[in-house]
């Protein structure tokens, strides 16, 4: 959705009617992850995809009727061996697909409202009925102190309402079943629940070349990029043009005194001692995924020996990627940052860095092959 927040604000902002496809649910390999979204406006322009182009055709067809005057409704689609060229998932897998229309004035103006929040960042969930006792498509959209919306019951809100809250804190989409009126643990309706937590933050220490290209791979990924170094000479906003944000700081104050949660991601480039160690010793007091090294390895030995010597323990060093990257045989600043991404990515979703064409089973992790 944020990759398409321009599009369609303005498609809202003009009243253009659209239909919104959103991948709801994924079982065994396929392209999309849930959240994944496609729209189709009145005028046939497509945005987005669902699939990576394997059943945008179809669905397309979907989104027209949809769009003209159909009820809303749950697609599904999947590939069997004597189907690899029709219709469906050459990958193996089967997604589901929600596709409603948003045409009158009022659903134009609560779909800009949500994009509005998403577009400030605003951590906010959209929970939407998908089947069962209650209206296919009724949506609620869900912030920290307040809803806007119903599913047509004022318990089914309520606990919707409360589990959105705890999703949206872990960052998790999904689909969530109800009794009619909202008791848990009962299978009467399924919602399906996404949330657009703010994006995760990508710290950048050091004001280098390699910074440069890690921080514009860091903003390709998702990431509200900082990069932060205490030399002003260096930390420049024309040297960073795709930096959210360029700090002129000691590095460890400024982690020090900054956000840092379970999503961020900490890569330290400056390779000096006097800037590594009380930084480092600061990151790995923080619960961030990922911290990451540049250095040599006789800078990694040297840099493991003054952290234990500041009484850093082997608990902690262990969180360390120290050189940073993965061994790509990278030379230049961009496959250097390439190399640093592929890593972050592995750490994020498990994968052993390895050919894809060495391997069998799921491509994709944490889904069955």
């Amino acid at each position: 959705m944020r990759d398409l927040l321009p599009d369609l604000r303005s498609r809202c902002a003009a009243g253009t009617p659209l239909a919104l496809a959103t991948v709801v649910a994924v079982h065994g390999s396929a392209p999309r992850d849930p959240g994944a979204v496609m729209a189709v406006d009145a005028a046939g322009t497509v945005l987005g995809s669902v699939s990576g182009g394997c059943v945008e055709s179809d669905v397309y067809e979907v989104a027209r009727e949809v769009l003209a005057g159909a009820e809303p409704r749950v697609v599904a689609y999947g590939i069997s061996d004597d189907e690899a060229f029709g219709t469906g998932l050459t990958c193996g897998g089967t997604i589901e697909v929600l596709v409603r229309a948003y045409t009158s004035e009022a659903e134009l103006a609560d779909l800009a409202a949500l994009l509005d929040l998403i577009a400030a960042d605003v951590p906010v969930a959209e929970a939407t009925v998908l089947s069962g006792a209650a209206e296919t498509g009724a949506r609620m959209v869900v912030r920290a102190t307040g809803v806007h919306g119903t599913l047509g019951s004022e318990g089914l809100d309520a606990a919707v309402a409360d589990d959105a809250r705890g999703l949206l804190e872990q960052g998790l989409t999904g689909i969530q079943w109800y009794g009619a009126h909202g008791r848990r643990r009962m299978q009467e309706v399924s919602v399906f629940v996404r949330t657009y937590a703010p994006p995760p933050r990508m710290l950048v220490f050091g004001a280098i070349d390699h910074a440069a290209a890690t921080a514009r791979i860091g903003s390709f990924l998702g990431y509200r990029v900082t990069v932060c170094d205490a030399r002003p000479a260096f930390a420049t906003r024309e040297r960073f043009p795709t930096a959210d944000e360029v700090v002129r700081a000691w590095p460890h104050d400024y982690l020090e005194a900054t956000e840092v949660d379970a999503r961020t991601v900490i890569c330290v480039l400056t390779h000096d001692p006097k800037f590594d160690v009380p930084l480092l010793i600061a990151a790995l007091r923080t619960p961030a995924a990922y911290i990451g090294a540049m250095g040599s390895r006789r800078t990694h030995h040297d840099r493991l020996a003054r952290l234990r010597t500041a009484g850093v323990d082997e608990a902690h060093l262990s969180r360390l990627a120290s050189p940073v990257g993965l061994d790509l045989g990278a030379r230049t600043p961009e496959e250097t940052a390439v190399s640093i991404a592929a890593e972050i990515i592995q750490h994020r979703w498990g994968g052993t860095g390895r050919p894809l064409g060495e391997l069998t089973g799921a491509i994709h992790h944490g889904v069955s092959s």
